[in-house]
């Protein structure tokens, strides 16, 4: 199993955390980081450069962009997203994981969403979103992926609550022994398996279907790079 240092679990749940939020809520409701060439040439760095292909696909994109007012793009990834992930009349292509089962559709709820609140339940935390979303929107998937590097960088139990998605009143647990912290690093690999990896791909290419040159398909490529390069170093 390939080791990992506090910052590089610190580094991994910012961006886990990034990605999420910008696939939970449009671009002018969240952060326009992603409009910035050198954010994403910064990303392409990071995980020893594993991610320097999709960085830099983004990075392109942004560039492409780059002759455009901020609002003017901001609010065309926000239509994008809209169409993509909240319709009317339907997502064009649903963000809950239950969608990507044995009969595919683009409605959410389902056994997903069950094991995601298992999940948050174990880990003490509840949601708490104005979108009112399933459990297992990838957004939130990808919040949970984030916290999961978090604890295990300050230390703490990945099923014992500290911190949320949103607030919670909470008690951390520390992991006291290497023990613990492999323990947990297992856990996230087989949560990152079993859940984000497991149907990322398949909700990429519906999104490719739809906006081949987006922001979106982009994002979700370096969500899938980021989550498989993780779980390779694990099982190494």
């Amino acid at each position: 199993m390939q080791t990992f240092s506090n910052d590089d679990w610190r580094s991994a749940s910012e961006l886990y955390a990034f990605l999420g939020n910008s696939l939970l809520d449009p671009m002018n409701r969240t952060e326009a980081v992603g409009l910035d060439v050198e954010f994403w040439i910064a990303i392409s760095r990071m995980f020893n450069g594993s991610l320097e292909s999709e960085a830099t696909a983004l990075a392109s994109w942004a560039n492409g962009h780059a002759h455009e007012s901020r609002e003017h793009v901001v609010r065309d990834v926000s239509v994008e997203f809209t169409h993509l992930f909240v319709g009317p009349p339907k997502p064009a292509a649903a963000p809950w994981e239950s969608a990507y089962g044995n009969v595919e559709s683009h409605v959410g709820f389902g056994a997903a969403t069950h094991e995601m609140r298992g999940i948050m339940r174990d880990m003490g935390l509840s949601l708490q979103n104005e979108s009112n979303q399933y459990e297992d929107h990838i957004g939130i998937e990808l919040l949970i992926a984030s916290e999961m590097c978090r604890r295990i960088a300050d230390g703490l139990s990945c099923g014992v609550a500290c911190s949320v998605v949103e607030e919670i009143d909470a008690t951390p647990q520390r992991s006291d022994s290497n023990d613990g912290n492999v323990m947990d690093t297992l856990r996230f690999a087989e949560y990152a398996i079993e859940h984000p990896l497991r149907w990322i791909g398949k909700m990429r290419a519906r999104v490719s279907a739809e906006a081949p040159d987006g922001y979106f398909v982009r994002m979700l490529g370096l969500a899938e790079a980021a989550l498989s390069w993780h779980v390779r170093q694990v099982e190494k």
